[in-house]
């Protein structure tokens, strides 16, 4: 997947690609994920701080089989590089409902904010959901102070379908989660324009 980025004179193309999350990438996010904060941002109160090796493990259990699994668990690379920019998960599959949930999308380093990597990462994603596993619905979550990411979501084609107030308490502040979700009928719409 391509985008274009454009800046007062230059526009730059950056492709990504996913690939599965394996054992060799555990300590670059455990790495990326170096504060409780942005760990319970990245993954609510799935894991306890710090991340480690063990808990990679267990996440990691009986994941990637398009055709058994109900996690499928990416890097995110870039073409041109070869680095490691993020990581994503389409979990919660359901091949008798024919739905999934996007979560634990992460932008590893600040310096790669900003670039259009979380549009490809979500449009990658919808691709293997609608278009190889044929999905019906993909939902996610987004905290609603995340601001950038809600964006994100929205220009990917994802519909705001409620808010769960006051879901996830963190050093004595409520988080609201702001429920979002996509049809295959949204998504065909999309890829035709």
């Amino acid at each position: 997947m391509c985008t274009p980025l454009n800046t007062p004179g230059i526009t730059v193309i950056i492709m990504i690609r996913l690939e599965y999350f394996e054992e060799k990438d555990f300590e670059q996010l455990i790495n990326w994920i170096n504060t409780e904060a942005l760990l319970v941002n990245w993954a609510g109160s799935l894991f306890s701080f710090p991340l480690t090796t063990a808990s990679m493990k267990w996440y990691l259990g009986d994941t990637n089989n398009k055709k058994e699994s109900d996690a499928l668990v990416f890097r995110v690379v870039e073409e041109e590089t070869g680095e490691t920019v993020g990581h994503i998960s389409l979990g919660g599959i359901s091949r008798k409902n024919r739905s999934a949930r996007i979560s634990r999308v992460l932008i590893g380093d600040d310096k790669n904010k900003g670039k259009g990597y979380c549009r490809q990462m979500i449009t990658e994603v919808l691709k293997i959901g609608f278009d190889e596993m044929n999905l019906h619905r993909i939902s996610l979550g987004v905290y609603d102070y995340n601001i950038s990411a809600l964006k994100c979501y929205q220009s990917a084609g994802f519909k705001t379908e409620g808010t769960m107030r006051d879901v996830l308490l963190y050093k004595g502040e409520w988080w609201s989660l702001i429920e979002m979700g996509i049809l295959e009928t949204e998504w065909n719409a999309m890829k035709e324009k």
